[in-house]
């Protein structure tokens, strides 16, 4: 119990100070310059992609894919006896 109570504390204490110390750190002056305060704004919104095309006015299917252009022509082996 006495590791429970008293170990496990140390760094909850540690993380405590640490933040107290960061609270009242002074910033440094030669940190501080021109800039814009971090906003990081673009100057105009971004580019949108284009929409895909509608397709009609109730959810009509898609199109029918396009014919073969050439034809497949499989020929078999002759074998000889």
């Amino acid at each position: 119990m006495v590791y429970l109570f008293l170990v496990l504390k140390i760094p909850i204490a540690l993380a405590a100070w640490i933040v107290w110390w960061a609270v009242r750190a002074v910033p440094d002056p030669a940190e501080d310059g021109p800039g814009d305060g971090g906003i990081g704004r673009r100057p105009h919104p971004p580019a949108r992609l284009p929409r895909a095309p509608r397709r009609g006015p109730h959810g009509d299917p898609h199109p029918a894919p396009p014919p073969r252009v050439r034809r497949v022509r499989a020929k078999g082996r002759q074998l000889t006896p």
